[in-house]
């Protein structure tokens, strides 16, 4: 079957689905009518911005600009999990930005390397889209996590300096406070297995069919691409998680946060 191709037009009978949003938002005097004109004008900025970028990544088809495309996704990535765990850790954003780096390389490069096999390791078809879906989840995974251990640690300080107090190393003192954390940043991905192909069907999937993939090889992408992201969203965790237990003590073992 021929992909339909969309443009301008079918563009703006799909606005028509806002118009609807818009308006119910007025009879229902919801007050959202504003904050839904700005993030559709917003989604289609970015995503017009998106597009060009990507069919001139697509065009060039070399590893600088597939690297550049990756680095800026990784960058956004870091600063939005950096700001929603908590700016006055000191020195957060490296943590963060290496604890994404570092998840996405071993999970996107395993793939690639050893289930894709592509000819070119920057083959941009797999490598940009891959990495962008593995970086949102583990971003999100990873603030979650932070998010949560820096309120358990702010919340718990008499206990943990209790156990400080009796002995007990910092990694010790909030050791079942991290475990905690990282099995919250695990829940939205592992909630999301649990019910794939039952009661939602995944963009990514949804995406491949669209764009003209036989179901079956729509099943494997998206199979794989759960295998990276639980994959990388427990890495990045674990590693942000350990950050945040490096910078809420200092050299004396004291709780500074």
């Amino acid at each position: 079957m021929d992909l339909i191709e969309l443009d301008f037009v079918h563009l703006a009978w799909g606005l028509g689905l806002i118009a609807i949003a818009i308006g119910l938002s007025a009879i229902e005097r919801l007050g959202l009518e504003l904050r839904l004109l700005t993030a559709t004008l917003r989604a289609i900025a970015q995503l017009f911005a998106l597009g060009f970028v990507l069919e001139v990544v697509f065009a060039g088809n070399g590893p600088v600009e597939v690297l550049v495309v990756l680095i800026l996704i990784l960058t956004t990535a870091a600063l939005v999990a950096r700001n929603r765990i908590s700016k006055k850790i000191p020195q957060m954003l490296p943590i963060v930005w290496g604890a994404l780096l570092l998840s996405t390389a071993l999970s996107v490069g395993y793939v690639n390397l050893l289930v894709l096999r592509s000819p070119t390791w920057y083959e941009p078809r797999y490598l940009v889209p891959l990495a962008a879906i593995v970086l949102g989840q583990a971003m999100n995974g990873a603030a979650i996590a932070g998010e949560n251990l820096v309120n358990t640690i702010n919340a718990s300080r008499i206990e943990i300096e209790t156990h400080l107090s009796l002995g007990a190393t910092p990694t010790q003192a909030i050791a079942s406070y991290r475990q905690e954390a990282i099995r919250a940043g695990m829940i939205p991905t592992l909630n999301s297995m649990a019910i794939v192909g039952i009661i939602t069907l995944p963009g990514f999937f949804t995406g491949q069919i669209l764009g003209g993939v036989s179901p079956f090889q729509a099943a494997f992408y998206q199979m794989i691409v759960l295998f990276m992201v639980a994959t990388a969203t427990l890495i990045a965790t674990l590693l942000v998680t350990k950050g945040i237990c490096l910078k809420v003590f200092n050299s004396s073992d004291q709780l500074i946060t």
